[in-house]
């Protein structure tokens, strides 16, 4: 149930110590009210409503929904938000950005005159550029130079130092202008054609490279990327690799028609750019291992991954896989000291698609994982003194991670996920509760479903924070932030590319 401020309603299948309701010490005097605006379906009649189990609940009353829709309108909202957080996000900024960069030099080319190598360097440059951006060293190396941003520090540096999460939005800038470059590289060298076996292989080879790229831009698309997110990285992996490869032996073909080749390559740029990425492509791989893993079984929705291979810093994230050549998944970590001091660090597993099934029906005793564990969202928000971490369901296990940094902002906590001691255990509870002693923690199979803006609102008014973190499926973490920002509350959430 939720009341003011929500009270934690611990699961009914809990054990007898931890069946007692604890409740928001924010405001001690409030008393238990019914639950925050929820959307009934359309059958149900406006008095009454049901939750998951179909156990009847009180509705709202008129009284309280006019507190909330209050609550939720106490922060007029900024006139063209759409326009800044949506259409014009920071994500697109940086895409955009990237595209102006290549259409200003596409101008120069054009003005001077351009040669087929000309649009090759291009191709080649903005392929390193879009490799780069999701080389685990070079993240990292962003992430630790924005995230040391000092708190002290002006709120509008802080701001955007944060947003270096978007950064996917230049991998995306500069691969699509990489595959435009390549296009029109692929045209022009069709029309010069002249036959010749050598030219003939490069003219297959150069059309086959267009094909991966092409096909690379197309399952990256948001819609098929949810859809399909195992073909979207298998392409993406394999298609890198091939292009790679073919990249290098037209280099060295266009190089053999044009003697001394070691000349030719030595001023040739495509030829440095084309090393810089080969060596970001290989390293990760070269760091490739069987790890042994812990699991610690929770729930039929949920497993623990325990590991102790190697220490762990705040806010980094571990790549996972049943195998080396299948599908990878990132996972958030979070420190083992406080309750598993005989392991490092572990990591959350719940039910979200076929690779998470297996690894709950079955937990493994060993996963691989490659490269070296990188930063992710929640490491920038140590810039911030005070902060509202807002999270349903497994959202938490990223939340978790500011347990290891001893320099996390002061912060309070909002969970709703479905029994949270039944599906994720106590000891998870206990761990929420070391980084806010009076956590809001929703339960679903007892509410259902709350509103979660005002309760957010009030917790930022109340506690003055200066930032919200908000860690959900896609759908509730936009909506979230957007209703946030555009009240002119710092708010972050990661996003499909982050």
């Amino acid at each position: 149930m939720v009341a003011g401020l929500p009270h934690i309603e611990s699961d009914s299948s809990a054990s007898s110590d931890t069946s007692s309701t604890i409740r928001d010490e924010t405001n001690p005097s409030a008393s238990p009210t019914p639950p925050n605006k929820t959307s009934p379906a359309p059958s149900e009649s406006p008095s009454s409503a049901t939750d998951e189990k179909g156990h009847s609940r009180s509705a709202l009353t008129a009284s309280e929904l006019e507190a909330q829709d209050a609550e939720a309108n106490e922060h007029s909202q900024k006139r063209f938000g759409f326009i800044r957080y949506i259409a014009l996000n920071v994500y697109r900024r940086l895409f955009s950005l990237a595209f102006m960069g290549n259409a200003i030099a596409f101008v120069i080319l054009m003005v001077r005159g351009t040669t087929p190598l000309d649009l090759v360097n291009a191709s080649a440059v903005n392929l390193a550029v879009c490799g780069l951006c999701r080389q685990p060293l070079v993240v990292n190396a962003l992430f630790l130079t924005f995230g040391s941003v000092p708190r002290s520090a002006p709120m509008r540096i802080r701001r955007l130092a944060c947003k270096i999460f978007h950064l996917g939005g230049l991998h995306s800038g500069a691969g699509v202008a990489s595959c435009v470059w390549y296009i029109g590289f692929a045209g022009l060298y069709t029309h010069n054609f002249v036959p010749s076996p050598i030219s003939i292989a490069v003219l297959v080879l150069v059309w086959a490279v267009l094909a991966l790229l092409v096909s690379i831009i197309v399952v990256a698309l948001p819609h098929f990327r949810a859809k399909r997110h195992d073909y979207f990285e298998l392409t993406h992996r394999f298609s890198n690799w091939l292009i790679l490869a073919i990249f290098w032996a037209i280099i060295l073909l266009l190089g053999s028609q044009e003697p001394p080749l070691a000349q030719f390559l030595l001023h040739l740029p495509a030829f440095w750019t084309t090393i810089i990425l080969t060596l970001a492509t290989i390293h990760p791989w070269l760091l490739l291992r069987r790890v042994p893993v812990v699991p610690e079984p929770l729930s039929p929705h949920a497993v623990r991954l325990h590991f102790n291979h190697r220490p762990i810093q705040f806010g980094q994230a571990l790549t996972l896989a049943r195998h080396p050549l299948a599908d990878w998944h990132s996972f958030a970590t979070f420190p083992d000291t406080p309750d598993t001091p005989a392991t490092q660090f572990s990591c959350l597993v719940s039910q979200a698609g076929d690779w998470t099934r297996a690894v709950i029906d079955a937990p493994p005793t060993h996963l691989w994982t490659r490269g070296v564990p990188t930063y992710v969202f929640s490491y920038v928000f140590r810039m911030f003194p005070r902060i509202v971490v807002v999270t349903t369901g497994s959202g938490i296990g990223p939340c978790l991670s500011f347990l290891a940094d001893a320099r996390r902002p002061a912060m309070r906590v909002v969970w709703q996920t479905k029994a949270p001691v039944r599906t994720y255990g106590q000891r998870t509870l206990d761990l929420v509760r070391r980084m806010d002693a009076r956590p809001v923690v929703v339960d679903t199979s007892v509410s259902g479903r709350v509103e979660m803006l005002p309760i957010v609102l009030r917790l930022c008014r109340e506690f003055d924070a200066h930032a919200v973190c908000v860690v959900s499926n896609p759908q509730m973490t936009r909506s979230l932030v957007y209703a946030l920002e555009t009240r002119g509350i710092v708010a972050y959430g990661p996003i499909f590319d982050s």
